[in-house]
């Protein structure tokens, strides 16, 4: 159990995040900044759980966090940037505006996170954590920009290892496709859902743990962790997941033509 830490959690809202806030403020003497958008909708907590709105995906919404956390708190101990979203869709039209949102809240953000963090613990210690997802790992059908925003944050986090400086631990997350509204945001048509599929709680569970024990990496789904020492060693095993998740993507791709969608 994470005790007595001052913590900023953004995505806060729901799903995994929800979640790890719910494990976090069990802990004794926890003070928590919970972040989201729309933070008024989280509920149910005591006084040690703050509730605060901004928009992560900004230069501003961020530099707010700071400034209100250091109102409330001398030093974070951890800070957890957790907060994301995906698409899922054919790529097939012209938008820099909705590539440069996605972009935005899923790499910039964290990155610029990590240099605002380094510059409030000046020498202390502290505690990083991102949740970066197994598909910043593996490039999936549907997930063109959610995928390539999130290998940006996996090379962030590989290369500020080799040069962040001692007093930051760095903890990164790397969960399956996780059973939230998740789904919705990706996009408001019901599609059929990447295989596996976790429960957040799962999740959420052992990414505490994970923060708890100082790890540099959590991957929840242990089928996912085999599935890749196999598709290293025999490529087709690949070959086949992604024929089936393409597959998925053809047949929502085709119902959206039906119903006149692009």
């Amino acid at each position: 159990m994470i005790d007595n830490k001052t913590i900023v959690l953004t995505g806060a809202s729901s799903g995994i995040g929800l979640e790890t806030l719910k494990l976090l403020a069990q802990g004794k003497g926890n003070r928590i900044l919970a972040v989201s958008r729309h933070a008024t909708g989280i509920m149910g907590f005591g006084d040690n759980v703050i509730r605060f709105d901004a928009d992560i995906s900004t230069k501003e919404g961020v530099d707010s966090i700071f400034a209100k956390a250091e109102e409330l708190f001398d030093k974070i101990d951890i800070f957890y940037a957790n907060a994301g979203f995906p698409y899922y869709e054919t790529f097939n039209y012209v938008d820099w505006d909705r590539v440069d949102i996605m972009f935005q809240t899923n790499t910039v953000s964290p990155i610029y996170t990590y240099a605002k963090y380094r510059e409030h613990l000046n020498g202390r210690d502290g505690h990083l954590a991102y949740t970066v997802s197994a598909i910043g790992q593996m490039a999936m059908p549907g997930y063109a920009l959610y995928s390539a925003s999130k290998f940006g944050l996996q090379g962030f986090q590989q290369a500020i290892r080799l040069e962040k400086p001692a007093n930051m631990k760095l903890t990164c997350l790397y969960p399956v496709a996780t059973n939230t509204n998740f789904f919705k945001v990706a996009n408001s048509e019901t599609f059929e859902k990447p295989f596996p599929v976790q429960d957040p709680k799962v999740v959420a569970r052992k990414m505490v743990k994970g923060i708890e024990k100082g790890k540099k990496t959590v991957s929840p789904c242990g089928l996912f962790a085999l599935a890749k020492v196999l598709m290293g060693i025999f490529p087709f095993v690949r070959t086949i997941y992604w024929k089936l998740e393409t597959n998925k993507l053809l047949r929502f791709q085709k119902k959206l033509d039906q119903k006149g969608g692009k």
